[in-house]
């Protein structure tokens, strides 16, 4: 992403200081994971249906938890 607009999943635009609220919350958007890992959308993607971005499905929404994340990660990442 560069420049200072985002957009979000319906392709709205909305400002990088809404990324700021990332850290109040317990879970993100794949998109929104791939980009704090600085991986592609579809990589992020891959790796939840490989089981190795830890991820919770509630019907189509997929959410990657944040503390699991970070666990991932501090383990040493996906193997």
């Amino acid at each position: 992403m560069t420049g200072e607009v985002a957009k979000d999943s319906s392709g709205s635009r909305r400002g990088l200081s809404s990324y700021a609220t990332i850290d109040r919350r317990l879970c993100v958007t794949v998109p929104e994971a791939a980009e704090m890992l600085g991986i592609s959308r579809n990589f992020a993607y891959q790796l939840v249906r490989e089981g190795k971005l830890p991820s919770i499905r509630f019907g189509k929404r997929i959410l990657i938890p944040i503390a699991a994340l970070k666990k991932m990660l501090e383990e040493g990442g996906v193997q």
